[in-house]
C-alpha cells in the first residue's frame, strides 16, 4: 500500500504538470482567434442578464455583442459543468472571476458564482468580455487528500476492505447466501446470479458488464436490495453523465435518493433531487426565497448608485442576507442528509470536503462505483475509505480514463482499480453479465469472440433486428443488412495532416459518409437514430461543416465521447489511408470495441483495408465484416474514382499486364502454349478484402471460406481467374457486342469485373437495385473493329515466354516473402516494355516483307507514329518519336500540337487540340455517356458546367494556407528591416570617416 500510495502521488503530479503545461502553451503561443477557433475560448461576450438562480448563487447571462438579434455564438466545446474564467477585454492577463457553466444555447451561454465571486463581481451591461476554459486543480487536490489518508488508514471503517484489494487477505463471502426476492421481475439469469453473488460478498464484488447487458439495471437492483436489507449506501460514478443515470433509474422505484454536487452540472430534469432544492423544498423555503428577493432587490439598486462609500454599505447589505441564507440552509443539510437511503455523487464530489463531513465516520454501509474502469484508482479511494464493502460496475474491455500525460499512463497510471483487482482474483470477485440487450446478433458476435471469449448471447428481441423492421423505414440494401464495410482500398482517399493540428482528417471518408447517411435518411431512417463516429477530433470537424446544416439532428462525435451511449444506425470513419500503414492509436482494441458496439441495428465501417490490415485486431475485424456482411468499395460510390487514377505504377502496370495477357493469349491460339490468363494477377484488387459474401460464380461456388487461412486467397484467386477468362472469352469474340454477367455476383466479383474490364478497355455499366443488380459490358467500335492477329514469328513467341518467365520470378518472391509487392518494380516494368515494342517491331517487319514479297512494291508508312520508323536499339530516337507523338494532338489526320493549348481525355488517356478534344468527336462519346449515367445514378444529381462537382479548396485548409503566407511575409518583412539597420549603420559609419578624414 505504501509504494501504491507513492507512485500514484508521483503520477498525479506528472499528470498535473502536463495539463499545466498544456495550458501554459495555449495561452502564451495560441492567438485569442485561435483559441476561439478550437472551440475553447468565446470573444466580445457582453451581459445580457443577472439574477440570483441556482439555489442562492449568482447567474449570469452572456450574449455575443452585436446588434443584430439573430447573432449566434461561434463553434464551441462549452457544456454544461465546465469551470470558465471571465476576462475583462481590455485586461486579459487574470480572470475577474471563475464560475460554472449552467446552461447553453446558440445565442445565450449562463454561468454561475459561488458567494465568494458574487461580492467582489461588477459587470457592467455596456462593458465586453471573453470566457476561456480552465483546468480544475480542486480534484487533483482531493485525489491527493484520499491518497495521504489511505496511507494514514489503520483502523478505519475500510480497513478490511483495503488489506483484500493489496493482498494482505482474502475476499470472502458471508456463506450461505440470503434468498432474494428481486424487485425487477424481468431480470435475466446473469444479472441475477451478479445481484446474488454481490450481497453475498464481504469485502468486494465485481459486475463486468459488456455493453448492452444491461450492467446499470443490475447495479440498481443491488442498490434496492442492499436498501431493502436496511444499508446506507454511496454510490458514485467518474462523471455527472453517468451518475445522473443511475439518478433516473433510482428515482423511478420513488426511493429516498439525494444527488451531491453543483446543481448547474445535473440534467435540468434532475435538479430537484440535489441537495440545494430539497433545501429549498424544507419547511425555510418560504423564508430563503424572500432573502433571496432582498438580495435581488439591493443587488439592483447598488448598480444604480456611483458612489463607492454607498456602494459598499449594500454590498456588507449582501453579505449578511447571505450569511443568513447559508446558516438556514446547513440547518437543514444533516436532517435532509440522514433522512435519504441513497446518496449519488461523483467520485470527487464525495469528498470529506463537501456535505458528506456532517455525517459520522461509519455512516455508511456500502459505496458502489459505477463505470469504475473509466476512473482513476486513485479517485475511487476517495469513497472507498468510507465503508467497509464496495462493490464496482463497468467494463474493463472499453476506454481507460482519459489521461493527458503519455509517460504517467505508461506508468500505470491509467490501470484502473477494476481490471487491477480482476488481473488479482478473477473469477473469485467477478460476475460477468453475458445476455445483451442491444445489438443484432452479427454486431455482437465480433465484439464476443474479439475481446469476450465468445460468452455472450444475443436476447431474442433483438438478435434479429434491422433497421428495415422500424417504422416507417423502407427496405433497401442499406437498411436490411447489419454490417457494411465500404473500403477505400487504392481509391486515393489519403489522410491528412494539418501542420498546426495533432490530428487527422480524411475528406475522401466524409464524402462516403455524407452518401451514406444520404441513403439511410432516403430509407426513412430519422437522423436523431444515426450515429457518426471518428476517432480524431479533426475528422469530427470535418464531418460537422459537411452533414449538420442538412442534417441538425444527427449526433457526430468522437469515440471517447460516445462511450455509453447508442444508436439505430451507427457509421464509423476510421480515417487512417497512407502508404506507410500507419494507424496510430487504432491500434486501442478497447476503442475499436466502444465505436462499434453503440449500434443497436446497423454499422457502417469506412477503412482502407490496406491500411489498418498492417494491425492484426483491424484486420480481423475486416475479415469478419468481409466474411459476415456486406463489402463495397470507394468506385461504387464514387465516380471520380476509376482505376487509372489509383496510382501511375500501378496504373501502367495493369495496362502491361492486360496487354501481355491478350497477345499471349492470341499467341496460344496459334501454338498451343499456355495461357498467361491462369495465372494469378497482380493489379491491385489483390490487395483488396478476400471474399465479400455468399454467392460465387459457378466454377468457385464449392469453395468454402475460412477466416484467416490460404483458402480464402485461393478461392478469391480462383474466382478472379475465372471472371477474367469470361471477360477475355468475350474480348476475343468477334461475333459478340455486348456481355451480361448473372446477378448472383457479390460486391467484391463486381469490384474485379470493372477493373478487369478497364484494362482490356471495355464499357462496364452497373444496372439494377439489391440483388437484381448486374454488371453490363460493351465492346467500343475500336475494339470490334480490330482485325485479327497475324501469325506470329517463332521469335516473338519465344520473348513472349521470357516475359512470363520474369512475371513468375516476381510472383514467386512476393509469395515467399508473404507480402504482395505494394508498388511494381520500374526496372522490371522498363524491361517489359522495350520487350514488348521490341516484339511490335519485329512483327511489323515480318509482316512487310511478306507484303512485299506478294505486291512487289513497298508500302506506305504512316509518318506520325514516328517510333515505328526507328531502329529498335535506338532507345533515344525512340523516346524522342514519343515526346514528339505525345505533343501532337490524338485525332487521326490531325498535326495540331497540344504542347501549349490541350485537354486531356481522362477516357483514353490522350490528349486533343480544341478542335477535336469534345470525347464524342474523337470517339470516346460512349464512354463519356457511360460515365456520366454512373454519376448520375449513384448521386442523382447532374451538375453544372463540366458535369463534376465543384472541388475548390475547402475554406479551413484556405484559411490555414493564408495563416502560414502571412506568417512567412511577416519573417520576410522583418528580415528586411534588419537588413535596412544594418545598412543604415553602415552608412553612418562611412559618412562619419569621411568627415574626419576631411577635417584632417
Amino acid at each position: 500500500m505504501e509504494e501504491f500510495v507513492k507512485t500514484q502521488l508521483h503520477l498525479l503530479q506528472e499528470e498535473r504538470e502536463a495539463e499545466i503545461e498544456e495550458t501554459r502553451a495555449w495561452r502564451e503561443n495560441v492567438s485569442l482567434k485561435e483559441l476561439q477557433r478550437r472551440g475553447v475560448c468565446l470573444l466580445k461576450l457582453q451581459v445580457a442578464n443577472q439574477r440570483t438562480g441556482l439555489y442562492g448563487r449568482l447567474l449570469v447571462t452572456f450574449t455575443p455583442r452585436k446588434y443584430d438579434a439573430d447573432a449566434v455564438l461561434p463553434t464551441n466545446s462549452f457544456g454544461s459543468g465546465d469551470i470558465v474564467g471571465v476576462y475583462d477585454s481590455n485586461a486579459p492577463k487574470e480572470p475577474i472571476a471563475t464560475g460554472i457553466v449552467s446552461g447553453i444555447t446558440q445565442k445565450t451561454i449562463n454561468v454561475a458564482f459561488d458567494e465568494a465571486h458574487s461580492d467582489s463581481l461588477n459587470l457592467g451591461s455596456e462593458a465586453t468580455y471573453r470566457l476561456l476554459k480552465l483546468a480544475n486543480d480542486v480534484t487533483y487536490k482531493r485525489i491527493k487528500k484520499a491518497l495521504t489518508a489511505l496511507s494514514q488508514n489503520r483502523s478505519g471503517p475500510a480497513s478490511d476492505l483495503i488489506d483484500v484489494l493489496f493482498s494482505s487477505s482474502q475476499p470472502t463471502s458471508t456463506g450461505q447466501p440470503r434468498p432474494v426476492e428481486f424487485l425487477n421481475p424481468n431480470l435475466d439469469h446473469s444479472q441475477k446470479e451478479a445481484v446474488v453473488f454481490s450481497l453475498n460478498q464481504r469485502e468486494i464484488a465485481i459486475i463486468h458488464g459488456p455493453p448492452g447487458t444491461g450492467k446499470t439495471t443490475t447495479v440498481v437492483e443491488i442498490i434496492l436490495q442492499a436498501v431493502k436489507q436496511g444499508l446506507k449506501v454511496l454510490c458514485c460514478a467518474p462523471s455527472n453523465v453517468a451518475v445522473d443515470n443511475l439518478v433516473e433509474r433510482l428515482a423511478v422505484y420513488k426511493e429516498k435518493i439525494l444527488r451531491l454536487g453543483h446543481p448547474a452540472r445535473l440534467l435540468e430534469s434532475l435538479q430537484h433531487h440535489s441537495l440545494d432544492a430539497v433545501l429549498a423544498r424544507s419547511d425555510n423555503s418560504q423564508l430563503v426565497s424572500d432573502i433571496r428577493k432582498d438580495i435581488d432587490l439591493t443587488f439592483a439598486k447598488m448598480r444604480k448608485l456611483q458612489n463607492r462609500d454607498e456602494k459598499s454599505s449594500f454590498k456588507r447589505e449582501i453579505r449578511a442576507l447571505r450569511k443568513e441564507l447559508k446558516e438556514r440552509e446547513e440547518a437543514a443539510m444533516i436532517e435532509t442528509l440522514k433522512n435519504a437511503n441513497v446518496l449519488l455523487a461523483t467520485n470527487t464530489g464525495a469528498s470529506l470536503d463537501g456535505p458528506l463531513k456532517l455525517l459520522p465516520e461509519n455512516y455508511f454501509d456500502l459505496v458502489v462505483i459505477d463505470e469504475c474502469a473509466q476512473a482513476l484508482e486513485a479517485s475511487c479511494w476517495i469513497t472507498l475509505l468510507q465503508a467497509k464493502k464496495c462493490i464496482l460496475a463497468g467494463d474493463h474491455k472499453q476506454l481507460p480514463p482519459t489521461i493527458i500525460s503519455h509517460k504517467a499512463a505508461a506508468k500505470g497510471l491509467s490501470l484502473s482499480l477494476m481490471e487491477r483487482v480482476i488481473e488479482k482474483y478473477g473469477d473469485r470477485v467477478v460476475k460477468m453479465l453475458t445476455v445483451q440487450y442491444r445489438m443484432h446478433d452479427c454486431i455482437m458476435q465480433w465484439a464476443s469472440h474479439a475481446l469476450y471469449g465468445g460468452k455472450l448471447e444475443s436476447h431474442c428481441s433483438v438478435s434479429q433486428h434491422l433497421l428495415k423492421d422500424l417504422p416507417g423505414v423502407t427496405a433497401t440494401d442499406e437498411t436490411s443488412i447489419p454490417l457494411l464495410l465500404i473500403d477505400t482500398a487504392h481509391c486515393g482517399l489519403f489522410e491528412i495532416d494539418i501542420e498546426d493540428e495533432q490530428s487527422k482528417g480524411n475528406p475522401g471518408e466524409v464524402r462516403l459518409v455524407d452518401l451514406h447517411v444520404q441513403a439511410l435518411t432516403n430509407a426513412g431512417l430519422k437522423a436523431c437514430d444515426i450515429a457518426v463516429i471518428a476517432p480524431y477530433n479533426l475528422q469530427v470537424d470535418l464531418l460537422r461543416q459537411c452533414l449538420r446544416q442538412r442534417y441538425s439532428d444527427l449526433e457526430i462525435k468522437s469515440v471517447d465521447g460516445f462511450q455509453g451511449r447508442e444508436k439505430e444506425a451507427v457509421i464509423l470513419s476510421f480515417v487512417r489511408s497512407n502508404a506507410k500503414g500507419e494507424v496510430g492509436f487504432l491500434a486501442e482494441e478497447r476503442r475499436i470495441n466502444v465505436a462499434v458496439t453503440r449500434a443497436r441495428r446497423h454499422v457502417a465501417v469506412i477503412c482502407d483495408s490496406h491500411t489498418v490490415g498492417n494491425n492484426q485486431f483491424l484486420k480481423d475485424l475486416v475479415t469478419y465484416f468481409t466474411e459476415q456482411g456486406e463489402v463495397r468499395t470507394a468506385f461504387e460510390y464514387l465516380d471520380d474514382i476509376i482505376p487509372e487514377k489509383y496510382s501511375h505504377d500501378t496504373g501502367s502496370a495493369c495496362k502491361a499486364e492486360a496487354s501481355v495477357r491478350k497477345e499471349s493469349n492470341t499467341k496460344s491460339k496459334k501454338t498451343g502454349a499456355p495461357k498467361v490468363g491462369s495465372q494469378k494477377s497482380s493489379s491491385t484488387a489483390d490487395s483488396l478484402p478476400k471474399g465479400t459474401g455468399k454467392a460465387k460464380m459457378a466454377d468457385s461456388a464449392h469453395n468454402k471460406k475460412t477466416i484467416g487461412s490460404t483458402d480464402v486467397q485461393t478461392e478469391d484467386t480462383s474466382s478472379k481467374d475465372s471472371l477474367r477468362e469470361t471477360i477475355l472469352q468475350f474480348f476475343e469474340d468477334k461475333n459478340k457486342t455486348q456481355f451480361t454477367f448473372p446477378s448472383e455476383l457479390t460486391s467484391h466479383d463486381r469490384l474485379m469485373v470493372h477493373q478487369i474490364a478497364e484494362e482490356y478497355g471495355l464499357q462496364h455499366v452497373s444496372s439494377g437495385d439489391g440483388r437484381n443488380r448486374c454488371i453490363s459490358l460493351t465492346k467500343t467500335k475500336a475494339i470490334s473493329a480490330v482485325p485479327e492477329s497475324p501469325t506470329i514469328d517463332e521469335s516473338v513467341i519465344q520473348k513472349h515466354l521470357q516475359l512470363q518467365t520474369v512475371e513468375k520470378t516476381v510472383k514467386q518472391k512476393e509469395v515467399s516473402s508473404g507480402v504482395p509487392s505494394a508498388t511494381p518494380d520500374l526496372k522490371l516494368l522498363h524491361m517489359e516494355r522495350m520487350q514488348r515494342e521490341n516484339a511490335k517491331l519485329e512483327e511489323k517487319k515480318k509482316k512487310e516483307a511478306t507484303e512485299k514479297k506478294k505486291t512487289g512494291s513497298k508500302s506506305k508508312i504512316d509518318k506520325k507514329p514516328a517510333a515505328e520508323n526507328l531502329d529498335a536499339d535506338n532507345f533515344d530516337a525512340l523516346i524522342a518519336s514519343v515526346v514528339k507523338a505525345d505533343s501532337t494532338c490524338g485525332f487521326a489526320k490531325c498535326k495540331s500540337s497540344v504542347v501549349t493549348v490541350g485537354e486531356f481525355c481522362v477516357h483514353c488517356n490522350k490528349r486533343y487540340c480544341l478542335s477535336h478534344h469534345i470525347p464524342e468527336v474523337h470517339g470516346c462519346g460512349d464512354r463519356a455517356k457511360a460515365k456520366a449515367r454512373i454519376r448520375i445514378s449513384s448521386e442523382g444529381v447532374i451538375y453544372a458546367g463540366s458535369g463534376y462537382k465543384d472541388h475548390s479548396l475547402d475554406p479551413t485548409k484556405k484559411a490555414h494556407l493564408h495563416r502560414k503566407l502571412d506568417k512567412k511575409i511577416n519573417e520576410l518583412s522583418n528580415q528586411r528591416k534588419v537588413k535596412k539597420e544594418k545598412c543604415r549603420h553602415t552608412s553612418f559609419h562611412i559618412e562619419r570617416t569621411l568627415s574626419c578624414l576631411l577635417t584632417y
